[in-house]
């Protein structure tokens, strides 16, 4: 890279593309004279629609080739949705910057129901989510829950014609796409915990390019990085995957940071959740607090239900 131009690596969704404009537009306001360039590429995960997600190799099939990007130089930054980052880390890159968190809900979308209380017995909703088809069966094991994927247009799109009578979707790709006026409900997120990462945006970067860390620092929110740590040490503690329908939030209140995680079932007959706080002092103790839920999860049987979903996807 020189110090005229950058290259940032996105997906082509028009959420992916509105982020990648998003990172672009703040980092020009500092930056006037730097030529930026938007490399758009297709994923694998952009181009295979009729399996559930969790079959055909999670949410890393949705950033691969904007690694490979970084690591051949056809790319300087890569912009990504944290909740589809995996846990592990690939080596010589890394997430330098978070952005500040936007809402981390989970919404309702529907042209009939204003809420799923309202869902007659047998209503059809789409979500491709684990995590979200475990939670909705405690909340209404009576509905017909169907898997629905592809980007946020085309999954009200779907839904508008009839194949579904409601989809779920995360709030903050619907207020960034200028949808939120068709949202019917927000859940709270004591009834549908997040996944890690929700609504937070992360840049990518090649390990010790100190010319684009410079550019991209003052982007970064410290309090949304110290929370999605912990959410993100709390993944790894379990071994998270797409496959494992695992949900966790984290919040700091003045210099006290919390954390709330559950594992459930696929059915959603099983859910073990934790939660905890400690007085926050330095990033490192955001990782012990993932950490420590994360093994009284496990204490609690996790490690159970998490074999027999990976047994399931086998």
């Amino acid at each position: 890279m020189t110090t005229k131009s950058l290259k940032i690596a996105t997906r082509q969704s028009a959420l992916a593309l509105w982020q990648a404009e998003h990172v672009r537009e703040l980092i020009a306001r500092d930056n006037p004279e730097l030529e930026i360039e938007l490399v758009k590429i297709t994923t694998q995960g952009d181009k295979i629609f009729d399996r559930p997600l969790a079959k055909i190799g999670g949410k890393g099939l949705f950033i691969k080739e904007l690694q490979l990007a970084l690591l051949e130089g056809r790319a300087d930054i890569a912009v990504h949705s944290m909740k589809d980052v995996p846990v592990d880390e690939v080596e010589d890159l890394e997430i330098a910057v978070i952005l500040e968190r936007a809402d981390p809900r989970d919404v309702l979308v529907s042209n009939r129901y204003k809420s799923i209380s309202a869902m007659p017995s047998g209503a059809r909703i789409g979500t491709s989510s684990l995590r979200r088809k475990s939670q909705l069966m405690v909340l209404r094991q009576d509905l017909e829950i169907a898997d629905l994927r592809g980007n946020v247009p085309t999954r009200i799109r779907r839904m508008e014609e009839g194949d579904y009578d409601a989809v779920l979707l995360a709030a903050a790709g619907m207020k960034r796409l200028g949808l939120a006026a068709k949202i019917s409900a927000s859940l709270s997120i004591e009834q549908m915990l997040p996944a890690v990462g929700q609504g937070a945006i992360g840049i990518e970067c090649r390990t010790g390019d100190e010319a684009v860390h410079g550019l991209i620092e003052p982007l970064a929110s410290e309090q949304t990085i110290i929370c999605v740590t912990a959410e993100r040490a709390l993944s790894r503690e379990l071994h998270g995957s797409c496959e494992i329908p695992i949900a966790a939030h984290g919040t700091l209140n003045g210099d006290t940071l919390s954390l709330s995680a559950l594992v459930a079932s696929t059915d959603g007959n099983r859910i073990i959740s934790a939660h905890d706080d400690c007085p926050y002092r330095g990033i490192g103790d955001a990782v012990a607090l993932g950490k420590k839920l994360g093994g009284v999860l496990l204490a609690q049987g996790a490690d159970d239900i998490i074999r027999q979903v990976l047994q399931q996807s086998d």
